[in-house]
């Protein structure tokens, strides 16, 4: 399985007979059209772009009305359509990125490891890291490609859990929150029905997975970091406001080379929007107390 690959990596890999295909998942959750005004704006050389609210996300409500958090999975056909919209089949080799540290990205990468596709990795580090490498940019709209069919079935290389079958397992499984301390303890919900977490989760950051250079820290440090929070854990399940910076933590934990566990999509959007649903606020122990 892959997970990253440095700019000086892809800029080989773009000179190669078999490129990879590039998707650009830059984005803003305060300003949901800055993401494809930057991409119009500078890219990389042939790189797609795709929007989270309408490529690497569906509906917020199902066919009863009732809410699925702020950025559900798109369908699976759904999906296997826009990979086939931009040419990858099964042993296409792509590399997501983004300019806000890869949450975006890791949330492409996730999707695609979902789909089961094998050989997709995020760009550490992201539209900066090619830049200092001394990679082009280039501006405007990609190349239209000719509709391509969509992904074929395969089985997921990942899974997820769904608000119910959680809130029966709470307490038995590692729960890992990606929100940043102040939206986790529930001094602040800028977002979200109600402010705090679900009972019994840890807070990692995910921008703690970062060093100060907006690169993942080395493998050996994440795993270090990362072993008191999951190692030995039958279940860790990851999760944060809406299910996209999650996927940044299950990114650094598979590249730490640990299991990268359970997402649950819906995240804290899904779960405080029903108020039956068990709540906590607060800072909490030590891992592992």
């Amino acid at each position: 399985m892959k997970t990253l690959v440095s700019a000086i990596d892809l800029r080989a890999q773009l000179a190669a007979s078999h490129p990879p295909v590039l998707l650009d998942c830059s984005f803003d959750l305060a300003n949901p059209q800055a993401g494809r005004l930057a991409y119009e704006t500078g890219h990389l050389p042939g790189a797609h772009y795709l929007h989270l609210e309408t490529d690497l996300s569906g509906p917020k409500h199902d066919g009863t009305g009732r809410f699925l958090g702020r950025h559900p999975l798109p369908a699976r056909a759904d999906f296997a359509r826009t990979l086939g919209r931009l040419g990858i089949g099964p042993a296409t080799p792509v590399v997501a990125y983004d300019a806000q540290g890869a949450p975006y990205a890791a949330r492409a990468w996730w999707l695609l490891r979902w789909m089961g596709h094998e050989d997709v990795a995020v760009l550490d580090g992201g539209l900066a890291a090619w830049r200092d490498a001394g990679g082009a940019l280039e501006s405007g709209l990609a190349v239209a490609l000719p509709e391509g069919e969509p992904y074929p079935p395969h089985a997921a290389a990942c899974t997820t859990v769904d608000a119910e079958a959680l809130r029966a397992h709470l307490g038995r499984v590692r729960l890992i929150d990606a929100r940043a301390p102040e939206r986790f303890r529930g001094d602040v919900e800028p977002l979200d029905r109600a402010a705090g977490h679900i009972p019994g989760a840890l807070n990692r950051f995910f921008k703690d997975n970062l060093g100060t250079d907006g690169r993942f820290k080395p493998r050996e440090v994440l795993r270090s970091e990362w072993s008191p929070w999951v190692a030995g854990e039958t279940m860790v399940v990851a999760y944060c406001g809406s299910g996209v910076t999650a996927c940044h933590n299950l990114l650094a934990m598979a590249h730490a080379g640990f299991d990268p566990g359970v997402l649950y999509p819906g995240s804290w959007s899904e779960w405080s929007d029903d108020p039956a649903r068990p709540q906590a606020r607060g800072s909490i122990g030590a891992v592992g107390a």
